[in-house]
């Protein structure tokens, strides 16, 4: 009786050590499961608003890119007329957006779609190029008070559009309340501007006249 109560002792004390040891183990798994959901869960919501994110950087750039589009091609169709028109495709490379720019043209209901360097002659980089740096101050929150500074814009613009391009700019001006200061040797650009200066090199300097003035 003796011996097994000796047994009885040892198998008990082993079975309350391995009960104690299973208890704690339950306890660890249950605590390990228990931050498993929840890292779980964080990832889940994570991952919800990492797509809506997305989801709304895509929609703010197309709404960027529909207002660019349509400032350019009405500057375009204010300078060489109806049939013409800008446009921009945006594709994901490399993880990231890259636009490329378009031109199509309309000959006689047939559309051509170029790149504005391969577009007809007359200054249409020089017109896009002016009217995305317009489109552009006009998206920049930080910048909506401050004038637009211009050096020698359309200077590649033929004779034909040039006083279009002058109007255009009077228009933007009022249209958008903003300043624009402008550096141009181009008489009809001179024209459109209601405090005016001519600048000429006299014997070595600089002599600056006011040539107009309109109050």
């Amino acid at each position: 009786i003796e011996i097994l109560e000796q047994n009885y002792q040892k198998l008990f004390l082993d079975y309350t050590v391995k009960k104690n040891i299973k208890e704690q183990l339950e306890n660890e798994k249950n605590k390990t499961l228990k931050e498993y959901n929840e890292i779980k869960e964080r990832e889940d919501i994570l991952q919800q608003v990492r797509i809506l994110l997305q989801k709304t950087a895509e929609f703010s750039r197309e709404q960027v890119k529909q207002q660019i589009e349509i400032l350019v091609t009405n500057c375009l169709q204010y300078v060489f007329g109806s049939n013409i028109e800008f446009k921009i495709s945006i594709e994901e490379a490399r993880n990231r957006p890259e636009a490329e720019f378009f031109v199509i043209s309309n000959y006689n209901g047939q559309k051509i779609i170029t790149k504005p360097q391969d577009a007809r002659g007359g200054g249409v980089v020089d017109v896009i190029s002016l009217a995305l740096r317009i489109a552009v101050l006009e998206n920049i929150f930080s910048y909506k008070k401050g004038p637009i500074i211009l050096d020698e814009p359309g200077k590649h613009v033929s004779s034909e559009y040039i006083q279009n391009v002058a109007m255009f700019l009077k228009h933007i001006s009022e249209a958008f309340n903003r300043q624009i200061i402008m550096v141009t040797h181009n008489t009809f650009l001179s024209e459109i501007a209601d405090v005016a200066y001519k600048v000429e090199l006299k014997e070595g300097k600089s002599v600056v006249t006011k040539i107009r003035n309109e109050d």
